[in-house]
């Protein structure tokens, strides 16, 4: 589309009072060559002569137009003064006609432009724009149904995704600050190049919302790091995946869920955060069950899991806190997670009770008799939280008797004792081992207000230079 050069321009609708209203006032600027563009009905003014149609909404895109009527004056291609809606005065004072409107009323409020109505506007960015999307177009017969495309075309995982259409992938974008373009990193298995633009659309695909998209991406990142091992953790045999915990303000600008079923099904912001990770490692890094992921039983986290902590009800430091952030950022943690162990303690009210409890629970990760094999997660329910809040023990003061607890002594440990093959190699007999490497059990808060459950969340290989380690993210915007 051409810009207008110069003099006025008005963007009108018929289905718009005030623009009806005001028409015997463009027949009257017509003279002096005003042009007019109609959104609705190019016949409409009738009492002005080569209205332009504007059905498709180009030039109102371009123009920025949000109310009708809107009045411009271009200058050199410029637009150096704007009305919207009539003000006879102001009018009057705009096109130098001391007269003009004197017959109608004084003021009358505009209706809202046929180019913001809701789904218009993204659609017209996609049209007219200047945003780049990159990825390759495919066309849907009329006949396909896109849902059973996506299936066709193996971008599922197993479940239906959202068809990502031009304008979800455009809306979904408004999510972030960040250009489309840039590359977040190099996504395995396969180290194929990732966009900005190419993690929006799978995010679409999750079911997200655009305000969920900085979380995504932190996510995407933190995956990436070294230390976190996705491509081990898709090659392994291992029940494991990524496991999203939240922290910090944009948790609860989001709404995600801390607290009643904050580790199953029920809230779109867990349940698709942690699915358009897994689609981001599938659909771009060729991470696919049966090829690369040979995980032998997996388990259901690998769809989705994510969630966040509770810091608001909490009396312990956060997650990210403890990981080195301040307590107003707002950051992803990932975690090579097996599936959800049930920790049931109906009778402990003292703390030395509970932890106990805890460390029996604990003990049994990976196998009893497996030490320093792996980390682990340990979600603490706010009942069991407030057993120790009463005796007064911070989270430091459980770990460390946690600790103590998961200290077990090598006789029994080795292969063969109890009548089980499995175990450590006899020469360590006289060694007490800890459970956990130093550093490998974390403690959060979440859940509901009700129920003295709490769940251990085992994880995949964490000795040496194989395996994964918790790595935490800041989200951005």
């Amino acid at each position: 589309m051409d810009v207008i050069a110069n003099g006025l321009v008005a963007v009108v609708k018929q289905d718009c009072p005030t623009c009806v209203l005001i028409e015997p006032i463009l027949a009257q600027l017509a003279a002096g060559g005003i042009t007019v563009y109609s959104q609705d009905d190019p016949d409409f003014p009738a009492q002005v002569a080569g209205v332009l149609d504007d059905r498709e909404l180009e030039a109102s895109f371009r123009l920025e137009i949000e109310t009708v009527p809107t009045l411009l004056r271009m200058q050199d291609g410029t637009e150096v003064g704007r009305l919207v809606g009539w003000e006879r005065g102001e009018w009057r004072d705009f096109t130098g006609i001391a007269d003009l409107g004197e017959d109608l009323p004084g003021y009358r409020p505009g209706c809202g432009s046929k180019s913001v109505e809701p789904g218009i506007a993204e659609d017209l960015a996609m049209r007219f724009g200047d945003l780049p999307i990159a990825a390759r177009r495919i066309e849907v017969a009329p006949l396909e149904d896109e849902i059973e495309a996506c299936f066709d075309r193996e971008w599922s995982d197993g479940l239906p995704v959202v068809p990502p259409t031009p304008t979800r992938v455009y809306r979904m974008l408004q999510g972030t600050t960040r250009a489309p373009d840039e590359v977040v990193g190099v996504i395995p298995p396969d180290l194929a190049p990732c966009t900005i633009e190419k993690v929006a659309i799978n995010a679409v695909m999750a079911g997200c919302k655009p305000e969920y998209l900085p979380v995504v991406l932190a996510a995407v990142e933190a995956a990436l790091i070294d230390e976190f091992c996705m491509h081990g953790l898709l090659c392994t045999t291992m029940f494991a995946g990524p496991m999203v915990v939240v922290n910090g303000p944009m948790a609860r600008r989001i709404g995600m869920n801390s607290r009643e079923n904050a580790l199953g099904q029920g809230n779109r912001a867990n349940a698709t955060i942690g699915r358009a990770l897994q689609l981001v490692i599938r659909n771009v890094g060729g991470g696919k069950p049966g090829g690369i992921d040979r995980a032998c039983l997996g388990n259901p986290g690998k769809y989705t899991f994510c969630f966040a902590e509770d810091e608001a009800g909490s009396n312990w430091d956060s997650l990210s806190v403890e990981r080195g952030f301040a307590p107003d950022a707002s950051t992803v943690t990932l975690f090579a997670a097996d599936g959800v162990q049930a920790v049931a303690d109906q009778k402990s009210r003292t703390p030395d009770s509970l932890a106990r409890t805890f460390a029996a629970c604990l003990r049994v990760v990976d196998h009893p008799k497996m030490v320093m094999a792996g980390d682990a997660f340990l979600i603490v329910s706010p009942e069991h939280e407030r057993v120790f809040h009463s005796a007064g023990w911070s989270k430091a003061r459980l770990k460390g008797e946690l600790d103590e607890l998961l200290l077990i002594p090598g006789a029994d440990l080795v292969a063969g004792a109890g009548g089980i093959a499995e175990g450590i190699p006899t020469r360590m007999a006289g060694q007490s081992l800890p459970k956990f490497r130093p550093g490998g059990l974390n403690i959060i808060r979440a859940g509901g207000g009700a129920g003295m459950f709490s769940a251990v969340i085992g994880g995949w290989a964490a000795t040496g230079e194989i395996g994964s380690i918790p790595v935490t993210k800041e989200i951005t915007s």
